[in-house]
């Protein structure tokens, strides 16, 4: 039996460095495409990069169940599997990521599944994100060199391969920037530098630097946007409000394309420049989705254990294709596709599941809520409330196991909890309501410039993030932007027609009329007059026509991901 566990480890292995040095072949790509402004590469380049993960694992997990067989589920070879497993990947500097890859394999492998702490690494994994200051990742500038010249030396460190479209206007506004924000607050000591992570950020048609200033006895992390228009690159800005920060690493933005070498030290250094973030996001941020989403696991396996509330139906109005749940005391939802669907939803389970896939592959533009996918997913039958198991046998019984005192969840998604629109809009002041549905309508525009129609635009499918964001979270009806048929309603001409109970003109599948939005999109009377005249572009077909030519047309809409009056060069062409 040991002669056979070697090498099935050692296939595991290979299958992992194949996705490493895959995962990196696309990520290298990414600074040569920001150089040539060849957007269109750069879209594919991203899609590739995220199938890349299921692809390999699915091929290996087919080979794995051909050599096994029967011997599947046969424990005391998978123990040696990971015995010798762990001997290959003790030394490598992304261990944690090959960790993960191992218990994929597994769990495609092993019959229904098992959360098993004696073949899998469940909550061992690496953790040691703390970045050392002797880093290889860091450049380091201290402050005896000047304010000017550390500016002058960050652009020439970081060469893009590209000339600038102003140097010198670069460095002065970046110098301004520092003293308005840093040298009014804090005094320049002996001990004051600057680092910054020499891996550059990469996503859509930006590349950020990330770095950091020791001053006042404290680290000041700031975030440099640098972006490559049609007269050559340029400093976009220079981002202080961690806010704004926290947002470019949002859950609802695309993975950024960065070499990670050594990813533990990548988060590292993040986290001590985003320190609410948890660690978990800033992997899912990086492109190492897959552990990103082992280390949520890992947390909410440890708040089960730190907490006592029970699972809930999600608050809102319940929907059509989905079951929520919820756990009070975390920040996450929890998401079932019905069994069954109610009129007029006339879809199948597969679709939604594909509906779900095309938003994770997508651009999300800060607009779109990631998920996590997760199978046979397990939660303690003590912690599930008597109205939450009501409505899961009612609504999604097929996907419903009980086993060994655990309610086993077939296939569910998480994603993150936000207060949904509607509910927020019952309550909220006039003010903090405008501001809403002025946000709501960026939304939707936005997303239109991704090439995403949300389909389903009532304000129950949008929730509202921590910095009260709108995001739009319900993906069952969602479509291509360029797929759709945006038209004038025909105007009436008889007694008939004025007077007919039903549409007197042929509508077809994708057929979209905008003027018809003002009827239902926000109904408060204080708010909808505001939101009709803010966004007068949502209901002018003309306008949805002209966004779907440029995007025939080819041309990346970018969506800038921070207020366009912090740019240094406002209206700038990207």
């Amino acid at each position: 039996m040991p002669n056979r566990a070697l090498p099935l480890a050692t296939k595991i292995f290979e299958g992992f460095l194949t996705y490493i040095e895959s995962f990196n072949t696309y990520t290298r790509l990414a600074p040569l495409y920001f150089a040539q402004r060849n957007w269109q590469a750069t879209q594919l380049n991203h899609r590739q990069r995220l199938r890349l993960y299921k692809d390999l694992l699915f091929q290996l997990a087919k080979v794995f169940q051909e050599i096994l067989g029967s011997d599947s589920a046969n424990r005391e070879i998978w123990k040696l599997i990971r015995s010798a497993y762990q001997q290959m990947i003790s030394q490598r500097p992304d261990v944690e990521l090959a960790e993960t890859f191992f218990n994929s394999v597994f769990r495609k492998t092993f019959p229904n599944n098992p959360l098993d702490e004696e073949l899998m690494y469940v909550m061992e994994g690496y953790n040691a994100c703390e970045i050392r200051e002797n880093s290889d990742l860091l450049l380091t500038y201290p402050a005896s060199m000047g304010l000017e010249n550390i500016i002058r030396q960050i652009l020439e460190d970081f060469d893009f391969g590209v000339q600038f479209m102003d140097k010198e206007q670069d460095v002065q506004f970046l110098v301004n920037g520092v003293k308005e924000v840093i040298l009014t607050r804090y005094q320049v000591e002996v001990g004051t530098k600057t680092q910054l992570l020499k891996p550059v950020f990469y996503r859509n048609k930006a590349a950020y630097l990330i770095g950091r200033t020791y001053v006042g006895k404290k680290w000041m992390p700031f975030i440099i946007p640098i972006l490559n228009g049609p007269k050559g690159i340029y400093v976009d800005t220079l981002i202080f409000d961690p806010n704004l920060m926290s947002h470019l690493f949002s859950f609802t933005r695309s993975y950024f394309m960065v070499e990670a070498e050594v990813p533990s030290q990548i988060v590292g250094f993040l986290s001590s420049v985003i320190p609410h973030k948890k660690i978990h996001e800033l992997y899912n941020a990086i492109g190492f989705n897959k552990h990103g989403k082992t280390i949520f696991y890992r947390d909410f396996l440890h708040h089960l254990q730190n907490s006592t509330d029970q699972f809930v139906i999600a608050p809102g109005i319940k929907g059509m294709v989905m079951t929520v749940f919820t756990l009070p005391s975390l920040n996450i939802v929890f998401k079932l596709i019905k069994d069954h669907f109610e009129p007029p939803k006339n879809m199948t389970r597969q679709e939604v599941r594909e509906k779900y896939k095309l938003v994770s592959l997508h651009d999300r533009v800060g607009r779109m809520a990631d998920t996590h996918e997760f199978e046979h997913f397990r939660i303690p039958l003590d912690r599930v409330s008597p109205e939450l198991m009501k409505e899961l046998k009612n609504t999604a019984n097929s996907l419903l196991r009980i086993e060994n005192n655990q309610l086993i969840i077939k296939h569910l998604y998480t994603e993150r909890k936000m207060i949904p629109l509607n509910i927020f809009l019952e309550t909220c002041s006039t003010k903090d309501g405008e501001k809403a549905v002025e946000d709501y309508g960026r939304a939707i525009l936005q997303l239109a410039q991704a090439n995403i129609f949300p389909g389903d635009m009532m304000t129950k499918n949008f929730g509202l993030t921590r910095q009260k964001r709108v995001i739009f979270y319900d993906y069952d009806e969602i479509e291509f932007l360029e797929d759709m048929n945006f038209r004038e309603k025909p105007k009436p001409e008889t007694y008939e027609q004025i007077y007919a109970s039903e549409p007197w003109y042929e509508i077809r599948k994708n057929d979209v009329f905008p003027e018809d939005f003002k009827r239902w999109m926000i109904g408060r009377a204080d708010l909808k007059p505001h939101f009709l005249a803010y966004h007068k572009d949502l209901f002018d077909p003309a306008y949805w026509k002209g966004l779907q030519q440029r995007i025939q047309n080819g041309e990346l809409i970018h969506a800038i991901p921070y207020p366009e009056e912090i740019r240094f060069r406002p209206g700038e062409p990207d």
